[in-house]
């Protein structure tokens, strides 16, 4: 296993293989994110530990994911139980699995607990405990603070762990080895990444403007209500089968052996 770099351009090709990807298998990819939030929606619900468990599970969720994308480009259909590739695949894999899940609860925890000291814990009421945004919240600077420390220290956070599932799972590299090969491929394509991310917002900023206009023509917000959901939906399905051709192009060596999907 190699770090490779590719051309900035590849960032929109990104895009482009995560949307063909889907197109290609839009009621699996569509039927397994739907399954993973509701995975992790009924985790978060669990009295005390819910937000910490539904951490703990996100590396190996979107593992699954990525994984699935992974048949779908390939021609196979994936299964439900693709979305538990990383428990399925042996207690070594699944061990580091939970491993990369301790840290990325760790980190984000941490990131929580920064904010907290920032504003008083109303941003983490907000994001851990569901608690109402309220207007007084938007008004109060302390609140606006908390948000962009949270947003500034997550993009960090986001890069050492945006290959790490794959790695473990695909290549056999330790929890903490995976974070840095991650950051390093991340850092050297760092071109790509930037227009990866720029091309979704614009995808998404325009699936917005579509669902405005044609709610406009239809009948106005409970047009909106109907359209977005769904809309969210495939556009947040489309983004994690294109996360797989990131990491794809990142390292070389990447054609994965197949496990139980």
């Amino acid at each position: 296993m190699n770090l490779q770099s590719v051309p900035p351009s590849q960032g929109v090709q990104w895009v482009r293989l995560g949307v063909k990807t889907f197109i290609r298998q839009p009621l699996a990819l569509g039927g397994l994110f739907f399954l993973f939030m509701g995975v992790v929606s009924v985790l978060s619900m669990v009295p005390v530990l819910g937000s910490a468990l539904s951490l703990l599970v996100l590396p190996a969720a979107s593992l699954g994911l990525i994984n699935a994308a992974r048949l779908a480009s390939t021609g196979s259909f994936p299964l439900p139980i693709t979305l538990i590739s990383a428990f399925t695949s042996g207690p070594v894999k699944r061990n580091a699995m939970l491993q990369l899940g301790v840290l990325y609860t760790a980190a984000f925890l941490g990131i929580i607990g920064i904010t907290m000291l920032v504003d008083g814990g109303q941003f983490a009421g907000l994001y851990m405990l569901g608690e109402p945004l309220t207007e007084a919240m938007v008004l109060e600077g302390s609140f606006i603070t908390a948000l962009w420390v949270g947003l500034l220290l997550y993009v960090p956070m986001a890069v050492v762990f945006w290959h790490a599932p794959a790695l473990v799972f695909w290549h056999d590299v330790t929890p903490a080895q995976s974070l840095f090969y991650s950051a390093m491929a991340c850092w050297r394509n760092k071109s790509a990444m930037l227009l990866y991310l720029i091309t979704w917002m614009a995808v998404i900023t325009g699936t917005g403007l579509v669902i405005s206009l044609i709610a406009g023509m239809l009948g106005g917000p409970a047009v909106i209500n109907l359209l977005l959901m769904p809309a969210t939906m495939i556009m947040a399905a489309m983004f994690f089968a294109s996360i797989y051709f990131t990491y794809q192009d990142s390292f070389s060596g990447t054609e994965p052996v197949d496990i139980k999907a």
